[in-house]
């Protein structure tokens, strides 16, 4: 199969396009040929070795943790799923950037959803849901989201206005069109937000899920008034020391195909800033990595 792959940690030049051996299902597991794969920040983080103390890998390697696409191979002990159902999910934390991928958790895809929707997904919707979930119940009360245009935070603001949620978010001005369209009520980042908040919430602000690592979690527990009422699913290390809910990504089908009914109701639809074919993944990652993006950034294969 034709995969991007990367045989030394290093900058996005270190991705090629090369044949790779053809992955096959194991136990629990299915194999898709691959419509479409998103850029998450742990694939470029992996690329560029930052994270290989944490998550050591085999080399060389194939960049991606979610997909879409059309079932081709069923491994032992599958059920629920056919070859030729198309479906979206997660495999491993590398593998997902090539013709072929091995998928643990899975949904079927909405048709409501394109393939590039669909690949944009799988791993936006479940830390999105689970950092939501940690929360309690959404209904009638008042959310505040840190980084609300980026992939999990545009996720977490449609789920919870799904869920009944009053939903603020903050990014950058150039943003706060698209979150209104998401259904968020949008303020800037940064110095001033509990100020900017008391116009927006008089009632105040109940809960408040990060997903931007931006050096917030001190203000989002002084202005939810307890660090339980506050999730992060992206700064783990400030999350322990003020004892918010620090929250990672699983593979959980429930949550892939909570994901998708909610898509097939038409009230969530993976945000696309931009697509890129697998020759350009080199160009995808940087794009990745300078962040502030609006959506999510696919490769399409």
């Amino acid at each position: 199969m034709r995969a991007a792959r990367f045989h030394e940690y290093g900058g996005a030049e270190s991705l090629v396009i090369e044949q790779a051996p053809d992955p096959h299902p194991g136990l629990g597991e299915i194999r898709v040929r691959v419509a479409a794969a998103s850029v998450n920040p742990i694939d470029w983080k992996l690329r560029a070795g930052t994270l290989h103390q944490l998550i050591p890998l085999e080399l060389p390697a194939i960049p991606g943790r979610d997909a879409a696409g059309v079932v081709d191979e069923i491994g032992d002990g599958v059920q629920g799923v056919s070859i030729g159902d198309r479906v979206f999910g997660l495999g491993g934390v590398t593998g997902a950037t090539a013709e072929l991928v091995i998928l643990s958790a899975w949904a079927h895809a909405p048709d409501t959803w394109n393939d590039e929707q669909a690949a944009g997904a799988g791993l936006a919707s479940v830390t999105a849901m689970r950092g939501l979930n940690a929360l309690g119940s959404l209904a009638g009360r008042t959310l505040l989201v840190e980084g609300a245009a980026g992939g999990v935070g545009g996720a977490a603001v449609e789920i919870a206005v799904a869920q009944g949620a009053t939903v603020i978010g903050t990014a950058s001005e150039r943003n706060h069109e698209f979150l209104t369209s998401l259904g968020a009520v949008p303020t800037t980042y940064g110095p001033g937000l509990a100020q900017r908040l008391s116009a927006l919430a008089p009632h105040g602000v109940d809960i408040a899920l990060d997903t931007a690592a931006s050096g917030s979690l001190d203000d989002l527990v002084a202005i939810t008034g307890d660090p339980t009422r506050v999730a992060t699913v992206a700064d783990h290390a400030g999350g322990q020391r003020l004892g918010t809910h620090v929250v990672n990504a699983e593979n959980d089908s429930a949550l892939l195909s909570a994901a998708a009914e909610l898509g097939r109701q038409g009230r969530y639809t993976p945000r696309i800033e931009q697509t890129y074919p697998l020759e350009r993944i080199a160009d995808a990652h940087a794009h990745a990595e300078r962040g502030r993006t609006r959506g999510k950034i696919v490769i399409c294969i």
